[in-house]
């Protein structure tokens, strides 16, 4: 039952568009899902969503965490011929973006289909056909052939744009198509808050939903801030190491089960990642043990999630990245195995339900 709700909540959180800023529509998903299952749940100034669960004083609290936003362009600029330029939001991969179907969203109901151009392949010369096209180069084709008609349609500098949302069904239990990062957590999460509203006992969770992951990792900062968890755990993706251009990069497994990651760091100007506190890891390595589950482990740099700036929040937070395994990132055709995402349920619920009121947060030996 888990896994079928698991494909049905996925499938819907990533035919619903939500560029970073713009998460509206996939917020109201996420709510009406959390409603259907009795629990309440709220929205804070940034739009991060917010369901709590009370629970033994005396026990630290929890928050865990998944971003809804996704990566795209802002229009910067609608030319006479009804041609659009974009702005980059997010760590766009320009190597997987000319000739993609975008969609301009202008409000529920009237979205605009556009495509991104690509030079024909017989008029390209020697030295272009090996070249990628960066943002600033690319224009959008609505078909309406003015800036008038552009206009007309609701599109105006600032309009949010995404990748045309879709989902291939592969084989077995895997998915693929956009927005996989990071709506498959949010898939995972809403299980989460299922299992926690049925609980007995335990730590108080606050489950959220967070906003601007892929602009600037600060949406959830603002949710901790107000929350004050003693303990942080931020479901992610994590990149698969097991096809032939990434075997070097790790052992990360599709199909092999949750992971966590052991170190993150961005190392692209931005000095900041996770070393995740010692008590978390003992907690989930000690979990997965008591499921007899495999934990798979990611050591990564050019990772960098919301929690690198939660865990800094108050007098500090115990903090852990844990996460499934997921290929093609940040394209069009992101792929998951709801297999993953159900191990990666289970081992969330069972280790929250291990946090005790004598769980250490110092880091002393």
């Amino acid at each position: 039952m888990m896994r079928q709700r698991l494909r049905a909540d996925l499938t819907d959180l990533m035919m619903t568009p939500g560029l970073s800023g713009h998460e509206e529509r996939v917020a109201k998903l996420i709510r009406s899902r959390l409603s259907d299952t009795g629990v309440e749940s709220r929205v804070d100034r940034m739009g991060n969503v917010i369901a709590s669960f009370d629970g033994d004083p005396g026990t630290p609290p929890v928050m865990i965490f998944t971003h809804m936003d996704q990566l795209g362009f802002f229009v910067r600029r609608i030319e006479a011929d009804g041609l659009i330029r974009v702005e980059r939001m997010g760590g766009v991969s320009e190597r997987a973006m000319a000739a993609q179907a975008v969609t301009l969203c202008v409000g529920e109901g009237r979205d605009v289909p556009g495509i991104i151009m690509n030079k024909a392949h017989h008029a390209t010369t020697p030295d272009e056909k090996y070249k990628v096209v960066t943002t600033p180069d690319i224009l959008i084709d609505t078909g309406h052939g003015s800036k008038q008609a552009v206009e007309a349609a609701g599109v105006k500098i600032g309009t949010p744009v995404v990748y045309q949302s879709r989902v291939i069904e592969l084989a077995g239990d895997r998915v693929a198509g956009t927005s996989v990062d990071d709506r498959a957590g949010c898939a995972a999460l809403i299980e989460i808050a299922r299992a926690l509203a049925a609980r007995d006992g335990g730590p108080t969770v606050h489950v959220v939903f967070s906003v601007q992951e892929e602009f600037n990792l600060r949406g959830a900062v603002v949710a901790a801030q107000s929350l004050k968890p003693d303990i942080a755990i931020q479901i992610d993706l994590m990149m698969a190491s097991d096809t032939p251009d990434l075997a070097d990069r790790g052992e990360m497994k599709l199909g092999g089960g949750a992971g966590i990651s052991l170190y993150s760091f961005h190392g692209r100007g931005t000095l900041n990642g996770v070393i995740p506190h010692p008590s978390m890891v003992e907690l989930f390595e000690r979990t997965a043990e008591d499921l007899a589950m495999p934990l798979q482990r990611s050591a990564q740099v050019g990772v960098l999630t919301d929690l690198s700036y939660v865990q800094l929040v108050g007098e500090g937070v115990a903090s852990i990245d844990i996460g499934f395994p997921m290929r093609h990132s940040h394209s069009t055709v992101e792929c998951c195995d709801l297999g993953d995402v159900e191990a990666m349920v289970e081992l969330a619920v069972a280790a929250i339900a291990g946090i005790g009121p004598d769980f250490k947060l110092t880091r002393e030996s």
